[in-house]
């Protein structure tokens, strides 16, 4: 079964890891969950100079606190006393200074104001960083005591303006929380109604006190300033206490009721009974937070192993994680890699019918390539030369569109790069690792366009190269078989055949055609735009075939081919470079590290004290 002594050290041992580890109420823990903001405390409230001093060292029995004038107490000391058996000699003990006994309390109170210089300097700042003491002896009850810096009203010499807000910041920080217990300490010569203490106690409260107190007031006897330049002993000082109480006519009553010791004595029994009570809730905080803290390990991810091997598998392994990633895109696991189709569905068939063949195939410019490629003899039957030159000069405007599909592919694929690498969880720690990945990805992506586009412009060649022949034996046999046009420029009547048995398709002689009036080049290059037609609708399936063999299917099976080559030759230093990480995500892990072992410390403190049934 747990006992007062059990419950009380449990909080103890807790509250020391709690500082050890950085964990102390009115710091700014607002990255993690506090502990020590769950744990019940007593925190001792008072105005500058209202006694809060002599009140502790009458619990304790011991002369051991700095004083003087001004703000003394600047930092917040947790003072956790713990009762010993038989007639031991009282000791103190340091949380920073730990294994070291320290017999003599002027050495205490001395090593209480060294240490708060050491962090604040002398310069009359106060700082939220507690300082642990643990104090043992037999005359004391197990109790821990946070002591808060002063509440006042005006900075002196050496502060700053904003010294008195600080102050009251502070001591908020502490008494806000649910599981606070505040000891208000107020003089018996001041009107309960203006204490200071009384007035923030009140205010934070949550259920609202009452100038009636919701808990017992105790009357406590300090020790003048008389009997503290006289050294008074703290045992004389507890029996005129006492005396005091029970000889008085306004106290007799309550004299057992009084006092110092017996304060100690309520505030134990109080702070164990708060314990046990939220014993439950404050298992059940820590369950949760260890369970959050153990995924956002490994959501950050562990330290990086010092061996090569181990950080060559771990290089490799963030990269094919960055690999399934980019596939999923491409697949149409993950959005974008409609976008390639998007290329080829509606980008590269636009671009082909906003080719200028109109303008390539008008009359005049028809009329002059076929004049040209007559040179200073005018074809005689059919004008291959000028169709050669006037196919050639089209098909040339079919580049464009092949390198526009080329670099539209490039850039859809360097953008899901992009959002690959910044999607796979794992690189986000190593931004070194992430760069060169980057570079080595963009490096591939440049040499699949180079391929692609020499694949693309190829099939534009190919073309050129070879014209499909089949195409012009299906057309018309000469103009002689088919008669002018219409809009010829001779009339019907002088190109009759002189043929009366010709048959009515013939009825216009070829001899008699005007092989070099308009119509005869308006049928050559309605003729050379059925062809270029023909070779349009071959390569808008073509190009993609082109595009996706050399860029998509490359970049799905060979992306990091020459990255993991260049990883595998790298020396260690080299590999730990590439596993250089984020300095605000090592600092995350670090904390993340110590809360983790405060609250596993912590679990286990609870798991060592045996529980009522």
């Amino acid at each position: 079964m747990a006992t007062m002594e059990s419950l009380i050290g449990l909080v103890n041992r807790i509250q020391r890891a709690c500082t050890v580890l950085g964990d102390y109420g009115g710091a700014d823990n607002n990255a993690f969950s506090s502990l020590w903001e769950a744990l019940p405390s007593v925190a001792v409230v008072g105005g500058q100079s209202s006694g809060k001093s002599s009140v502790l060292e009458s619990i304790v029995g011991r002369d051991f606190l700095p004083r003087g004038s001004g703000i003394v107490t600047r930092r917040p000391l947790v003072l956790q006393l713990h009762q010993v058996e038989g007639d031991a000699q009282d000791y103190a003990e340091f949380l920073h200074m730990p294994g070291k006994k320290l017999t003599d309390f002027a050495l205490v109170r001395k090593e209480i104001q060294d240490e708060t210089d050491r962090l604040t300097g002398k310069t009359k700042q106060i700082s939220p960083v507690p300082i642990h003491l643990s104090i043992y002896s037999p005359k004391v009850v197990n109790l821990t005591l946070v002591d808060l810096p002063g509440l006042t009203k005006v900075a002196v010499e050496g502060q700053q303006e904003s010294i008195v807000q600080d102050i009251e910041n502070m001591v908020r920080s502490y008494i806000e929380k649910p599981n606070c217990i505040i000891l208000a300490i107020s003089p018996a010569n001041q009107d309960i109604a203006t204490s200071d203490a009384i007035k923030i106690a009140r205010e934070v409260d949550p259920s609202g006190r009452s100038y009636r107190l919701q808990h017992p007031w105790v009357g406590i006897v300090n020790r003048s300033q008389a009997d503290i330049n006289r050294n008074v002993d703290m045992i004389f000082s507890r029996r005129k206490e006492r005396e005091y109480f029970a000889t008085s006519p306004e106290y007799g009553h309550l004299a057992h009721k009084m006092g110092s010791e017996y304060l100690a004595k309520l505030l134990s029994q109080y702070l164990e009974s708060v314990i046990r009570a939220q014993i439950p809730s404050i298992i059940s905080l820590i369950n949760k937070t260890i369970e959050e803290l153990e995924a956002e390990m490994d959501r950050i991810g562990r330290p990086i192993s010092m061996d090569a091997g181990a950080q060559l598998y771990t290089i490799l392994d963030l990269c094919r994680a960055f690999e399934r990633i980019f596939k999923e895109h491409l697949d149409g696991g993950r959005a974008g890699g409609d976008r390639i189709y998007n290329v080829f569905d509606n980008q590269l068939p636009a671009a082909l019918r906003k080719l200028p063949f109109d303008r390539h195939l008008s009359l005049q410019n028809v009329k002059k390539v076929v004049s040209e490629a007559d040179g200073y003899q005018p074809h005689l039957i059919a004008p291959e030369q000028g169709y050669r030159r006037l196919i050639e000069g089209a098909l040339s405007y079919f580049r464009g569109p092949a390198e526009a599909s080329v670099d539209a592919v490039h850039y859809v694929l360097k953008e899901l790069v992009r959002k690959s690498i910044a999607e796979t969880e794992e690189l986000k720690r190593f931004p070194t690792l992430q760069a060169e990945l980057a570079a080595a990805t963009n490096e591939a992506l440049e040499r699949f366009r180079e391929e692609s586009k020499k694949a693309t412009l190829r099939l534009v060649d190919m073309e050129s190269s070879y014209l499909t022949v089949e195409f012009f034996r299906k057309l018309p046999q000469e103009v002689e078989r088919a008669g002018n046009p219409p809009n010829s420029a001779n009339p019907p009547s002088s190109t009759k055949s002189a043929n009366p048995a010709a048959p009515d398709g013939d009825r216009y002689a070829a001899p008699n055609v005007d092989r070099y009036g308009e119509g005869h080049f308006r049928r050559i290059g309605s003729n050379v735009l059925s062809y270029i037609g023909m070779v349009s609708d071959t390569l808008k399936n073509t190009i993609p075939k082109a595009v996706v063999y050399c860029q998509v299917r490359e970049a799905k099976l060979a992306l990091l081919n020459r990255f993991y080559v260049q990883i595998g030759k790298k020396k260690a230093e080299q590999l730990l470079n590439l596993l250089d990480e984020d300095p605000a995500l090592m600092e995350r892990r670090k904390q993340c590290a110590k809360r983790l072992e405060l609250y596993k410390a912590a679990r286990d403190e609870i798991d060592s004290v045996s529980w009522a049934r």
